[in-house]
């Protein structure tokens, strides 16, 4: 999603050149497309021009939202979510401390856009200056 990200405006981009970039298997980015086509965070060309392009602006698409769809439910443990998992959720002391650090953790995810992400990068390697 950050390649696409960075290569926005520039036209598809084929998985074969965001493999070699990213120095990740062409395989496993043809298994993390399809539910990024259905969440309708990417869309696909096709023909010898194909490839892939962000669906919406880059400013509008963020870190938790990705992470979810591709992972599922990001929960640090299960009875926050579902209270069936433990049989002492109800009566559990530090369960409150698990939802709220899980609250905050996608919180955090979620203020992650894929704009800030590539700002954060870029602000990292603005070029130095040196004088001898």
């Amino acid at each position: 999603m950050l390649d696409l990200a960075l290569h926005f405006g520039k036209g598809p981009i084929s998985l074969k050149d965001i493999s070699k970039r990213q120095e990740i298997s062409e395989k496993y980015l043809w298994h993390l497309i399809p539910p990024l086509k259905n969440a309708g965070l990417v869309t696909a060309t096709r023909g010898a021009h194909g490839g892939y392009i962000l669906a919406k602006p880059a400013s509008q698409i963020n870190l938790q939202e990705i992470v979810s769809l591709l992972e599922g439910p990001m929960r640090l443990v299960e009875c926050t979510q579902d209270l069936g998992a433990c049989r002492r959720s109800n009566n559990c002391i530090v369960r409150d401390i698990w939802t709220e650090a899980t609250d905050k953790f996608l919180d955090i995810l979620s203020s992650f856009t894929l704009e800030s992400i590539i700002k954060r990068h870029n602000g990292r390697f603005e070029a130095v200056v040196y004088n001898i």
